[in-house]
């Protein structure tokens, strides 16, 4: 079963994003993984496990109710010491509690070894927005940061294991160009 999008400002195609950036935003595989094969040492910091609502450009993909609480996960992926990605996982607390559980057990394992790991997980297709000054993203993924850049690239995608969906979204930080394509 495909979900649709009803939030425009999130993207088919990363339209606009340079050659490099391309390159990581398309690709269709464990990002955890490709990180992990550019670096010399990789770590997963864990930066919030809560219960909040949802964002209001969340919640109808992870649940069709407005601010119902969520289990939201955010993590920093590090690539020898910086860190190149900020991640945001969101399940209703129903699935938290269900078919998502390992949300609330991963500590600082990465989410992307256990999605790619499970036959059974199906992801949507991934969508693309850049976020700007304002969007609640973009300010948590600049904490990582000493500079803030004008936007920051993200891509999103549903998870669908069981019937509950969690919605995964990664920020792309600048120091991911360093990386090897």
């Amino acid at each position: 079963m495909l979900i649709h999008y009803s939030d425009t400002l999130w993207q088919r195609r990363p339209l606009g994003a340079d050659g490099r950036m391309r390159r990581w935003l398309l690709d269709q595989g464990s990002l955890t993984r490709r990180i992990q094969l550019r670096s010399q040492h990789f770590r997963v910091v864990l930066r919030a496990l809560k219960q909040v609502p949802a964002g209001r450009d969340e919640y109808t993909l992870v649940e069709d109710a407005a601010h119902i609480a969520c289990t939201v996960r955010e993590v920093a992926l590090h690539s020898d010491g910086v860190a190149v990605v900020f991640a945001h996982s969101v399940a209703s607390r129903r699935a938290a509690r269900g078919p998502w559980r390992l949300l609330l057990t991963l500590g600082t394992r990465p989410l992307g070894a256990a999605l790619f790991a499970d036959p059974r997980v199906r992801r949507q297709p991934l969508h693309f927005r850049q976020l700007r000054r304002g969007h609640p993203l973009y300010a948590t993924a600049c904490d990582l940061l000493e500079v803030a850049p004008a936007r920051l690239w993200a891509r999103r995608s549903l998870f669908v294991f069981r019937g509950s969906r969690l919605l995964v979204t990664e920020v792309f930080l600048p120091a991911i160009l360093e990386l090897a394509p």
